[in-house]
Parts: structure tokens; C-alpha cells; sequence
């Protein structure tokens, strides 16, 4: 099946609400966030996103958007580094190469700001993505943090030096 990488603008607010909040109930343990905290926001919070930062979705031919990936500057972080947050990919979808074309985007756009390291968290017990991160080439920084509101669950700190020219996939 076909996938299509979309960037979002100002005006896609109501697709970026709609899949950040099927992501939120999908997999409410995957975020820093909340369902109950998400559907609350309205339309000025949802272009407020879209304007700070750069979002993308992926949708497969005949089908709804099945994931999303946003891209920051990380307070704290070297201004060098360009930092993932809210990777998303819908169950169904999964293992198709979907996280990868939403990572290539979001490094071919970090490049373009002239980011060195690409970086990201995930949670030490998601399998899955820490197999899709090792296979592209993302290494354990070694920091670590316990994850809100889980007892006993931490965060892992994954970088990927960036090369122009290069693709995730490559």
C-alpha cells in the first residue's frame, strides 16, 4: 500500500485534532498528555500548534490518516539538535514503514534548519519503537527519566547524527 507523507498548515487544525486524539485513545500511555486534556483544547490551541511547530501526517491510499509525527526545538537542548515528539502510528498500519516515512520528513526538515542530531524519548518498554529507532540508526544518549504518573516506568534518551544528504532510510 502506498503511504503519503502531507505536512500540515494552519488550516488542517481540525486533522491534527482529529488524529492527535485518536493517537490519545489509541495509546493514552504513549504521551505526556491526555485525552481528557486534549479534547479540551479549541480551534486557537490547535493553530497555535500547527504554527510553532511543523506537524505531518501519513495517510495509505483509501484509507484515514494512520500517523503523525511532530517536530522541535527541545528546551535545553543544543540549538544544533532538532527533537521528535508525538510519533504516532495506528495499529493497523504498524510495521509498514509508515514511522519511517514520518521520520524522514522530520529529518529532511531538520537538515533544512541545519540540525546536526535528530533526538527523541520513548519509554524503555515499547518494544516496537525502540526497534524502528535502532534500526534507523538512533543510539541511547544514556539519560533517562521515570515517566509521570507510571511507578517504576522510565524514559529512554535516543539521538541520530545527521548527515545532508542522507535519508532515514538510507
Amino acid at each position: 500500500m502506498t503511504a503519503a507523507v502531507a505536512r500540515l498548515d494552519e488550516d488542517d487544525w481540525e486533522r491534527l485534532a482529529e488524529i492527535r486524539l485518536r493517537a490519545l485513545r489509541s495509546d493514552p500511555e504513549a504521551f505526556a498528555s491526555s485525552l481528557a486534556r486534549e479534547e479540551l483544547f479549541r480551534e486557537q490551541h490547535w493553530r497555535m500548534r500547527l504554527r510553532s511547530s511543523p506537524w505531518w501526517l501519513v495517510t495509505e491510499e483509501g484509507s484515514e490518516a494512520v500517523g503523525l509525527a511532530c517536530l522541535i526545538e527541545e528546551p535545553g537542548s543544543p540549538s544544533t539538535d532538532r527533537h521528535v515528539v508525538a510519533l504516532w502510528v495506528a495499529p493497523e498500519a504498524r510495521r509498514r514503514g509508515v514511522g519511517t516515512a514520518l521520520l524522514d520528513a522530520v529529518e529532511r526538515e531538520a537538515l533544512g534548519a541545519g540540525a546536526e542530531t535528530l533526538s527523541l524519548w520513548v519509554r524503555e518498554d515499547n518494544a516496537a519503537a525502540l526497534r524502528l529507532y535502532d534500526g534507523l540508526g538512533f543510539e541511547p544518549t544514556g539519560e533517562r527519566h521515570p515517566v509521570p504518573g507510571h511507578d517504576g516506568l522510565v524514559e529512554l534518551r535516543y539521538v541520530r547524527a545527521l548527515v545532508p544528504g542522507s535519508a532515514a532510510t538510507a
